[in-house]
């Protein structure tokens, strides 16, 4: 593993460690990690306390109100998968929102919210992989959640930007704003609801939150709002283990967790770009970033195409992942010209999610991603129990023919995606980026930097990024005029991001020397630690 930089021109070094290490967007959270992992809790502990403590300290980005996936690699060797994704409410029939005259489900609507996966996702994971109690785990987040932290700089940056959500909820407005205003870096926050149902959850599990006071409050709020869900809906959650999908490039293989998300997106990407050599003397800036637009450009049209429940619409995995069939869609991409957009798309670019990932001494590894969808999610708010509500079914269509149409008990189309890539049968590195509909986009681009361009890891998240979507080729800032107007000639509507796309975090394994490797991304507020 690579770990030379240039010490002289700004950046970071790749993180070392030997006995564990966190990497997360969050420097409290990483510290919760660590802290897990010294008092002896192993990797699965480690990224609870980590999760727990963003829920609060970022709550804008994720919390006990969202989803969650997660990869599992015991002991270094092939990952486990766990869907933690929640569902519909059992009344949610199609035919009932046609009859309300309702043809779109919009990000604030009340009918966007599906019972939170992330509480049960995280106790069914403590149970069967866990060694301390779930009390001590959580009781990190809890204590700042109660006596406060202070807001980090990228933190207030989004907040600031997304204030305005929390706008048509009251009980919102009060916890989350001061005098009105977002919070700025160096302030303090507390959310000491929040800290009590996570005490309560520690001390309960799940049945602290899907059986308890939490789920009769979130559950009649929304009802009073003309909301479907109900008791019985949120007790009868529960997470499923799935096996991971996964294709092979140059040599590796990356394994993602299967639909209901979209990691068969970033599969499809690579299987794809394979075709082409990427290293770093064989093709320009331009035609890298081309190459990798034409690649999402068609993946991302399949995954709207054909991703859903599938409990509901099962895909083929296998033989969507076939040479016979990325072969032809391989060859449609032209070296010197933009490709057609298959479908007008109805799925809207946000960016809102945490990504972490933790190994400890033994090298069991977790990849663990959590989110409300957008920022402050549905922006509807639980005041007693602290809970934000996320609004991930906003991605249902009112469409039956689609296999993303909304129904009875259904889990949505998710971008939260979790990886890992491993050689030979045994892990060499723990990844995910954050950023939305980005997220695919990011594994593809981060993997393809490892593996083609030999890039050192804290290097590879670094690296400028760009993002095709929905038309349009957006670049951040520090890729150049030249290489912006080389692929404006190709036909790509070219378009500068005011924000940095995504953010990455990566533990690397190497099993010669028993070294950790890690990376966290500069464009957030965390920090990658080992010890």
């Amino acid at each position: 593993m690579r770990t030379d930089r240039d010490f002289v021109r700004t950046g970071a070094s790749t993180a070392i460690g030997d006995a564990g290490m966190a990497a997360t967007s969050h420097p409290a959270a990483t510290l919760a990690a660590v802290e897990i992992l010294r008092a002896g809790g192993n990797a699965v502990d480690g990224a609870i306390a980590a999760v727990a403590m963003q829920c609060v300290v970022d709550p804008l980005m994720t919390g006990i109100g969202g989803d969650c996936f997660a990869l599992y690699a015991p002991k270094g060797g092939m990952p486990i998968a766990l869907n933690g994704s929640g569902r519909t409410a059992r009344a949610a029939e199609i035919a009932w929102f046609r009859d309300q005259g309702i043809d779109v489900i919009h990000d604030r609507s009340v009918h966007a919210v599906t019972v939170p996966g992330a509480v049960d996702a995280w106790c069914r994971l403590s149970e069967d992989y866990g060694s301390l109690p779930l009390a001590k785990v959580l009781a990190p987040a809890s204590r700042a959640a109660e006596e406060g932290y202070r807001v980090t700089p990228r933190v207030a940056h989004d907040w600031a930007a997304n204030a305005e959500r929390l706008s048509h909820d009251a009980g919102a407005m009060k916890a989350f704003l001061i005098d009105g205003r977002a919070p700025r870096a160096g302030e303090k926050m507390a959310h000491p609801a929040l800290g009590a149902t996570l005490r309560q959850i520690g001390a309960a599990g799940r049945a602290g939150f899907y059986e308890g006071a939490a789920a009769a409050e979130i559950t009649s709020l929304l009802g009073d709002r003309g909301g479907l869900l109900d008791r019985d809906d949120f007790a009868a959650h529960s997470s499923t283990y799935v096996t991971p999908i996964s294709a092979a490039y140059r040599g590796y293989r990356l394994h993602e967790c299967p639909p209901n998300g979209q990691g068969v997106t970033a599969l499809i990407m690579l299987r794809i770009l394979e075709g082409f050599d990427l290293s770093e003397s064989a093709i320009d800036a331009a035609t890298r970033i081309h190459l990798h637009a034409e690649a999402a450009r068609i993946a991302y049209g399949l995954r709207d195409t054909l991703v859903g429940d599938p409990e509901v619409a099962p895909l083929d995995v296998e033989a969507l992942l076939s040479e016979a069939s990325i072969a032809p869609l391989r060859a449609s991409i032209r070296l010197d010209r933009a490709g057609p957009l298959a479908a007008p798309r109805d799925e809207t670019a946000h960016k809102d999610t945490v990504y972490l990932t933790v190994v400890d001494r033994d090298r069991n590894a977790i990849s663990l991603i959590n989110s409300i969808f957008w920022a402050f999610g549905s922006g509807h708010y639980a005041p007693e129990s602290g809970v934000v509500l996320q609004n991930r079914g906003a991605s249902f269509r009112i469409d039956e023919d689609h296999p993303n149409a909304i129904g009875p008990r259904k889990r949505p189309m998710h971008t939260i995606i979790p990886a890992m890539l491993t050689k030979d049968d045994r892990l060499v590195m723990s990844f995910g980026v954050m950023g939305g509909q980005y997220q695919a986009a990011g594994h593809a681009h981060f993997v393809s930097e490892v593996v083609d361009r030999d890039k050192a890891l804290q290097a590879a998240s670094d690296a400028p990024r760009s993002f095709s979507f929905d038309g349009t080729l957006t670049l951040e800032n520090t890729i150049d005029e030249a290489t912006a107007d080389t692929l404006a000639a190709m036909g790509h509507e070219v378009v500068r991001s005011g924000d940095p796309i995504g953010g990455c975090q990566a533990i690397a394994l190497d099993h010669e020397t028993g070294a950790l490797f890690g990376a966290s991304d500069h464009r957030k507020d965390g920090i990658a630690l080992g010890f």
